[in-house]
C-alpha cells in the first residue's frame, strides 16, 4: 500500500530510513492529473531504484497571474490509486511549500532565454524554485523527467550540475497515444475533433525533421512545417525551433544531436512536442 505522506517531517523520516537500510531512492515530480505518460516515468524510476517517491504539488510559483493555476485538473484520489498500482512506495503531498516572507529565486540564465522562456517569462523560474526545494526535501538518488518538456529537462540538468545536487536526472522518452499525439493533462480540454487535429502535430513534425536529415535546409523546412500546422486547423505557432538536443543553442557544425521543439496553440490549449533530428551533416 502506498504511503501518503503530507508532512516534510513524514516525509524526511521515510526517506532517512530508505537511506539507513541502504536503499537507493528514486524520484517524480509531478503536478497531479496522472496519465500513461507519468506513470511511464514512475516505471523507469522503479527499474533504477529501491524505493520511488512521486510527488503531486500544482506549484504557483511557476504560473503567470494570466495562467490556469485555479483551473488545473486535481485528482488526489485517482493519483494515488494509479501510483498504487503501479508499486510507487510512496506520495508526497505537501499543502504549501512557500512561506509568506518566502523571499528566494532560482533563475537558470541561457538554457531558458527563448522558447517557453520567452513565452512564459515566469516559468521556469518557479520551476527551477520548486525543484530545488523538492530535491532538498526528498534527497533522491534518481529523478525522472520526461523528453516532452525538452527545455525543462535540459534546464533541470544544468541546475542539478551547477548547484552540485548528486542526483542523477533520467530523460525519459515521450509517451505518446496510439496516434502519436504526446500526452499530457491538458489533452482532456480538447474534444473529438480537436484531438483529430492535435493527432498531426507529430507527423507533420516527423517529416520536418525527416526532410531536414535529407539536406533541406532547416529554415525552409520550418516555414514549411509551420505552413502545414496552420493549414491542418491549429490557432497559432507559438514557436518552431531546430536546436541543439544538449545545449539548446542553434544548431551549428559541431552540433552532433539536434531537436525540432515546438508548441502550438488550439482550442486555447499549448500542446508542446518535440523530435530528434540527426543533422545531415553527422549522416554517415
Amino acid at each position: 500500500m502506498i504511503q501518503a505522506l503530507r508532512t516534510d517531517t513524514d516525509l524526511r523520516a521515510t526517506v532517512r530510513q530508505w537511506h539507513r537500510d541502504g536503499l537507493t531512492v528514486g524520484y517524480v515530480p509531478t503536478m497531479g492529473a496522472l496519465h500513461e505518460g507519468h506513470l511511464t516515468l514512475v516505471r523507469i524510476a522503479l527499474e533504477k531504484a529501491d524505493r520511488v517517491i512521486t510527488s503531486i504539488y500544482v506549484n504557483p510559483t511557476q504560473f503567470a497571474p494570466t495562467e490556469d493555476l485555479s483551473n488545473y485538473p486535481r485528482t488526489e484520489d485517482d493519483d494515488l490509486k494509479l501510483l498504487d498500482k503501479e508499486g510507487c512506495h510512496a506520495a508526497y503531498l505537501p499543502t504549501n511549500l512557500y512561506g509568506d516572507d518566502h523571499a528566494t529565486r532560482v533563475e537558470v540564465d541561457g538554457i531558458t532565454a527563448d522558447l517557453e522562456g520567452e513565452q512564459r517569462p515566469t516559468h521556469f523560474g518557479g520551476v527551477a524554485l520548486v525543484l530545488t526545494k523538492l530535491f532538498n526535501r526528498v534527497r533522491p538518488d534518481v529523478a525522472v523527467f520526461g523528453e516532452k518538456d525538452f527545455q525543462q529537462l535540459a534546464m533541470v540538468r544544468r541546475m542539478v550540475s551547477d548547484l552540485d545536487f548528486p542526483i542523477k536526472i533520467i530523460g525519459a522518452p515521450i509517451a505518446r497515444d496510439a496516434h502519436g499525439l504526446a500526452l499530457s493533462s491538458r489533452n482532456k480540454y480538447l474534444d473529438a475533433d480537436a484531438l483529430t487535429t492535435a493527432r498531426k502535430l507529430n507527423v507533420i513534425l516527423a517529416d520536418c525533421a525527416r526532410n531536414i536529415a535529407l539536406n533541406t535546409l532547416p529554415q525552409l523546412a520550418i516555414s514549411d512545417a509551420t505552413s502545414k500546422i496552420l493549414e491542418a486547423g491549429f490557432d497559432h505557432v507559438d514557436y518552431l525551433a531546430y536546436r541543439d538536443a544538449h545545449t539548446l543553442e542553434r544548431v551549428t557544425e559541431e552540433t552532433k544531436e539536434a531537436r525540432l521543439i515546438t508548441v502550438a496553440r488550439l482550442n486555447g490549449v499549448r500542446l508542446l512536442d518535440n523530435m530528434a533530428v540527426k543533422p545531415p551533416a553527422c549522416s554517415p
